[in-house]
């Protein structure tokens, strides 16, 4: 079975920086897209960015310029860097990878942006 875990996540100040991380382990023959989804209280979960295993990448606008995605594929790990973070960051941000056809997610980890 494959496991999905983050780190990075904590709480700074507005204009602060973050970096996440998600190393996948388990059963790998290889990993397709990996992206970050985010979740604040009482809200849809939402894309915030994506990158596949060529290393394209797509971002949500609100993020565009701010943070960056990233791959290591002999890790198995994806990276978010989030710079010039804003309150409305804030939120539970999960990893997500899609191995074979079946999609795997992270168990979240927390990110909280003070003003």
């Amino acid at each position: 079975q494959v496991q999905l875990v983050e780190s990075g996540g904590g709480l700074v100040q507005a204009g602060g920086s973050l970096r996440l991380s998600c190393a996948a382990s388990g059963s790998i023959f290889s990993i397709n897209d990996m992206g970050w989804y985010r979740q604040a209280p009482g809200k849809q979960r939402e894309l915030v960015a994506s990158i596949t295993s060529g290393g394209s990448t797509r971002y949500a606008d609100s993020v565009k310029g701010r943070f960056t995605i990233s791959r290591d594929n002999a890790k198995n790990t994806v990276y978010l860097q989030m710079n010039s973070l804003k309150p409305e960051d804030t939120a539970v941000y999960y990893c997500r990878a899609r191995i074979a056809v079946t999609l795997y997610w992270g168990q979240g980890t927390q990110v909280t942006v003070s003003s």
